[in-house]
């Protein structure tokens, strides 16, 4: 059921936290362009991730590492017009972040002021915590991404599942809890197995946003195009909740079929004179020749 966004409030991270301490869950996912952000607004999403996964997903790159922080920039603008009331988290790009603190700390206040994100969002273990630290200093909110990194995937053997056995789970908890120390709002958890992720989210006081780790999470996701079921191919994790695949192969199939056969445009999706102009106009051509 579409919602009247002008009776809407903003979601602010002091939404999100009275939320966790309520146990409200709060319903999330990722996308990148102006139309759908209105969508996924009016339709009840209350956090948004203008993911760095816009690289395959929309620019079928075959790695997220593609997407510059100009192109992020950009889709990020136009989510935030579409989806004025959202919370909105904006990827770090790779390379943006990892160089040095000074880059990371001016690459990530570039994102908030122009693109008018809520936040910034980093992927990475423990390497990431001075430059978190410094982020907090600059007054920056920054969230933690752990677990599945996919700007990693090349050294963490592909997009696997993260943290199966119990030693890689101890160092997952660690890095958490050092995310956590080192100031990050919240933390992305993402391909963790539900065991792992259970005791994490019991352990953390900052809201856990989970992706592909089962119930323990204040914030679920499925990026916005798995969810409508454009494509075949979706993550374990990921639930169909349409499949506009077929419904635009439909559509636009038989669009091209009217357009072949003369029966798209007709007179009735054609802009006429006004009554009497056409004879008035035949009669000034007549005249002139």
């Amino acid at each position: 059921m579409n919602q009247d966004t002008s009776l809407k409030k903003k979601i602010t991270l002091e939404t999100i936290y009275a939320n966790k301490a309520n146990g409200i869950k709060m319903p999330r996912t990722a996308l990148y362009d102006y139309p759908m952000a209105v969508l996924a607004e009016e339709a009840g999403i209350e956090i948004i991730n203008v993911g760095d996964s816009l690289a395959t997903v929309m620019l079928g790159e075959n790695s997220t590492i593609k997407a510059t922080l100009d192109i992020m920039i950009e889709h990020a603008k136009a989510v935030r017009r579409g989806a004025p009331h959202c919370y909105i988290m904006g990827d770090m790009p790779y390379m943006t972040y990892q160089t040095s603190v000074e880059e990371a700390v001016k690459n990530a206040s570039r994102y908030l002021i122009e693109a008018d994100m809520d936040c910034v969002k980093m992927e990475g273990g423990l390497e990431l915590v001075p430059v978190i630290e410094a982020c907090v200093k600059a007054s920056i909110p920054v969230i933690g991404h752990t677990g599945l990194t996919p700007q990693s995937a090349i050294v963490q053997g592909g997009y696997k599942t993260q943290g199966r056995s119990a030693e890689a789970a101890v160092s997952l908890i660690k890095i958490v809890d050092a995310l956590e120390k080192a100031g990050c709002i919240a933390i992305v958890l993402e391909a963790v197995p539900e065991e792992v992720a259970k005791i994490i989210y019991e352990r953390s006081s900052v809201p856990i946003l989970g992706t592909g780790c089962g119930p323990y999470s204040d914030s679920p996701m499925i990026n916005w195009y798995d969810m409508l079921g454009f494509y075949e191919r979706t993550p374990k994790f990921a639930k169909h909740y349409a499949d506009l695949r077929h419904v635009i192969l439909e559509s636009v199939s038989c669009f091209a079929d009217e357009v072949k056969s003369g029966l798209y445009p007709t007179s009735d999706q054609s802009y006429h004179m006004k009554q009497g102009e056409e004879e008035r106009l035949l009669q000034i051509l007549a005249q002139e020749q």
